[in-house]
Formats: C-alpha cells, structure tokens, sequence
C-alpha cells in the first residue's frame, strides 16, 4: 500500500476509508455485521486511515468502526470529529454548532468509549462554531493532545483565516473537506494556505457522492431517505447537464482499461501528493475498485481534457440554507 503524510508527522494509507455511508445519508443502513467484514477487509488490503464522526448515525458509527477495528487498533488511524450537534436525522443547520471547550471535552470522553480505544489519533473540528473563539477550540484540543486522548488535530470546511488562526495555536495536521472534479472551490485561497503552513488535505466524497462512478443516470431515482435528494447536484436535469463529464471519465477508463470512479479518484491523488482522499462505500468490490485508482497513471493530455470537462459544472454544492457550515 502507499503512503502519504498528513502534516508534519502522521502517516497513513494513500487512499482511507470514509465510513459515514455505513450507518447514515445514503438511504437504508446496510447491515452492521457486513459493514464490520468490510471495515476488516479494507485493513487487510492496507488501508489504514479510516474517518468517522459522533453525528454518523448518529453515534452507531463510531461504535461499529471501534468493534470492527480492535483486533487492528494499533496499525490504523481512526479520525473522529466533533462540534456539529444532531437531530433524530442527523446534523441539521436548524441543530445548530456546539465547539464550547466543555463540550469538546464531553465528545472525546464518548468518542473514546465508543471508539473502544485510548486515544484518537486525528480529532477533527466538524464545523466551525462563530460563537467559540477558534484559539479557544485549539487550546482545548491541545490540552486533551498533552494528556495522551488526542494524537492530531484537524478542522473540516473550515476557511483559509480560520485555519491559519488555529494553527497558530495548536498546529493543525489535515484539513478535511469535500474536493473532486466537481467540487474546487478550495483551489482558490484554501490549498495554498494548506501548503504554506504544512497542512494535509483529507478530500471527503472523492467521487462526488457517487455521481462521478458513473453509475448515477440523470433518469436514475433515489431512495425517499437518501440525502442527496435534498443537494442540487443530484436535481435531473443537473445530472444530464453534467453529463459530458462522466463521458469523458468513461472514455479516458476504456483507454486504460480502469473505470470512471479510478479515473476521478487518480486526478484527486495527482493534484497534491499531500492529498488523501477518502472514498466510502459498503460493497467489497467497490473498495477494491477504489483502491485500485493507485495504479493508475494520467498523463498530462488526460489531466488537461479532465480540466476542460470539469470547467462548467452545474448545480449547487448544498441547499441555500446548508451554506453557512461551509468555509467560516
């Protein structure tokens, strides 16, 4: 397996694991029991870095990705993540941000139960809290970091100001965000603050939650409880017309005999070799398919026809009332 380095000193598999899809957002809960054989298997294969959250579920993720991982605590990476408060759904803006020193305090005593371990090694901000001075949330995470319950800290869509402000404080080891082909909004000011001070990048949903494998029709229906009904990128006529994309991503995979999701994956790991991408999934062999994606090779022509492609994407990331939890 690859590695990469997320900040100074924190060493994980090129490609990790997103585990959210396991118990929330994409409709039904797959079975705990099938999603433990995966965890399992993914660490066979080599991964080692593998990303959850209290709110996934919420709580059930952090408990299964905990039972799943115990036999191999000691050779991976468990990033967990806290300050986004829940609903019987899961998060909401209507849920509202708690970053309050106590309350990170609250969350990494829970986390760690759940999680069955004695330390987390990567301890992500979910969002940023206006209400909770960030020097203040730093200091907090840094304190647990000098009492042996955190090892990293890391922030998630948090902006450039925000995260040079933390940093200054308590250096920050990855920022997790969403980043693929159709979401680069962070190239503009986010990734070269990331650069300059050292910082990884961990891009969440990779494959554009799915649309960018190619599997995802602009006629394709989704379940009444999955979660991306609610995103305007998945509205039909924003999936047709994005559509010339996922041609393309099919047409540069029947050259090299990969498929479109190893294709988008390959440009997220060509942009930066600091960039850790985490692809989810619940079926064996997509994990296989995604880790595949680390053999193999585009050339410049492909990156620059992907570029062209990926210009003029249409539809919004999030609903309106979704975007003050992005980039503060």
């Amino acid at each position: 397996m690859q590695k990469r380095k997320l900040g100074q000193h924190l060493e994980v598999s090129a490609l990790g694991l997103g585990c959210m899809g396991m118990s929330f957002f994409y409709g039904s809960t797959p079975d705990p029991a099938e999603m433990t054989r995966l965890l399992r298997a993914a660490a066979d294969l080599g991964v080692t870095f593998f990303d959850t959250a209290e709110v996934y579920g919420p709580f059930t993720n952090e408990e299964l990705v905990g039972e799943a991982l115990a036999p191999v605590r000691d050779q991976v990476v468990i990033a967990t993540k806290f300050g986004l408060k829940h609903g019987e759904h899961g998060p909401t803006p209507a849920s509202g941000l708690d970053s309050r020193p106590e309350q990170i305090r609250r969350v990494a005593e829970a986390s760690l139960r759940r999680l069955r371990t004695d330390r987390i090694d990567l301890f992500y901000q979910h969002r940023v809290d206006p209400d909770v001075p960030i020097e203040e949330v730093a200091g907090t995470v840094k304190e647990l970091i000098a009492e042996g319950k955190v090892k990293h800290f890391g922030l998630s869509e948090a902006g450039a100001t925000t995260i040079s402000r933390a940093h200054a404080v308590q250096p920050v080891t990855a920022l997790q965000s969403e980043y693929s082909l159709w979401t680069r909004e962070h190239e503009a000011e986010i990734i070269p603050t990331l650069e300059k001070l050292g910082i990884g990048l961990v891009p969440y949903s990779p494959l554009g939650k799915g649309y960018l494998t190619g599997t995802i029709a602009p006629t394709t229906s989704l379940a009444d409880n999955d979660l991306r009904r609610m995103l305007p990128r998945f509205a039909p006529e924003a999936r047709q017309a994005n559509q010339t994309l996922i041609d393309l991503l099919r047409q540069i995979a029947g050259d090299k005999g990969a498929t479109p999701a190893q294709i988008a994956l390959a440009w997220v790991l060509a942009q930066k070799p600091w960039f850790v991408p985490i692809p989810g999934t619940t079926k064996p062999h997509r994990l296989e398919e995604n880790l595949g994606a680390l053999d193999v090779e585009l050339t410049p022509s492909d990156l620059q026809r992907i570029e062209a492609a990926a210009a003029n994407i249409q539809g919004e990331r999030v609903p309106e009332g979704f975007k003050s939890l992005f980039g503060r």
